[in-house]
């Protein structure tokens, strides 16, 4: 399509109008379309091995039954991000089985292990706010109709999990001194590692026309501090110690290291005296850690050929 057919729809958007169906699209707005529900569609899928990795050492049945009703949701909102890329012409199963590891787009924090329970509730309160922060502005914001009306059922459940989280850290951290240094263990390394979740500073991003279509509302720096909004003063009310404070007109938080630092992930553990560049937190984003290809290969393990099940029927 034309430019000035492109320039009209994006015009259209942003007065309101929501697109339908792809016959309304043009190519450009199809292309950051397919981009940004990838990205959804991937962070939902990848969190489901992610948190299984931890939700094996729960400290009870029930507990554990909480941690795959959470599991569930998430590959049931990975289906609803891939349903809505089937019908953009993206083929579901190479979405999911025939893309090699490092091509899998879903933000670092997921490629660390959680190796406990504690984490996993950490995760659950850090991470999930992380989710619902982006796709909540998602579905206020995005001018594609049937993404928004499916989000609906995901923002409800993304409550749910971020909320089992918050249960979870306060029950371990009430429980002593030992739970407490367990909880705040896990936040000196997974707290900044959610704030490096929303990308790159507004100041270096030249890539602006995911809001030029309104397919979301807000900038990367505008929803990394609606995030410190929800966890910092949580977080702060059961005790815990996070590296920031108000700035002077106590209008937002500041962070109280200087971004980017180099992350040790074999370690968990954040190098404060390192700083580097934005363009090698890219190259560790597209790198991978050190979960990523355990993770793919257990979702691509279980495409298989069960035809034989249906022989004699």
């Amino acid at each position: 399509m034309s430019t000035a057919v492109d320039t009209l729809l994006r015009q259209k958007v942003q007065e309101g109008s929501l697109v339908e169906s792809i016959d309304e699209m043009t190519e450009g707005y199809k292309r950051e379309l397919t981009h940004i529900v990838t990205v959804s569609g991937d962070t939902e899928l990848l969190s489901a091995p992610a948190y299984y990795y931890a939700a094996r050492k729960a400290p009870s049945v029930n507990s554990m039954i909480s941690a795959l009703a959470i599991i569930q949701d998430e590959l049931s909102h990975a289906h609803i991000a891939y349903r809505i890329l089937e019908e953009l012409g993206v083929d579901r199963d190479w979405l999911m089985y025939e893309r090699e590891p490092h091509e899998f787009r879903y933000p670092y924090a997921f490629d660390i292990p959680l190796d406990s329970w504690v984490e996993l509730c950490v995760a659950n309160a850090l991470y999930d706010q992380a989710g619902y922060t982006l796709l909540g502005d998602v579905f206020e914001h995005t001018s594609y109709g049937p993404w928004k009306r499916g989000l609906v059922k995901v923002s409800k459940e993304e409550t749910f999990h971020l909320l089992h989280g918050r249960r979870w850290m306060k029950k371990i951290v009430d429980s002593g001194d030992e739970g407490k240094q367990l909880v705040q263990q896990a936040m000196d390394w997974m707290f900044p590692l959610t704030v490096e979740w929303f990308g790159l500073p507004d100041d270096l991003k030249t890539h602006t026309t995911q809001l030029e279509y309104r397919m979301k509302g807000l900038t990367n720096d505008q929803l990394r501090a609606g995030w410190m909004d929800e966890v910092i003063p949580f977080c702060c009310s059961i005790g815990l110690k996070l590296p920031v404070h108000r700035n002077g007109d106590d209008s937002a938080w500041e962070l109280e290291y200087e971004l980017p630092l180099r992350f040790d992930a074999a370690e968990k553990r954040w190098l404060w005296d390192e700083h580097i560049g934005w363009d090698q937190v890219v190259k560790r984003w597209k790198a991978r850690g050190p979960r990523n290809e355990a993770m793919i290969e257990q979702i691509q393990r279980s495409r298989g050929d069960f035809s034989w099940m249906f022989k004699g029927l």
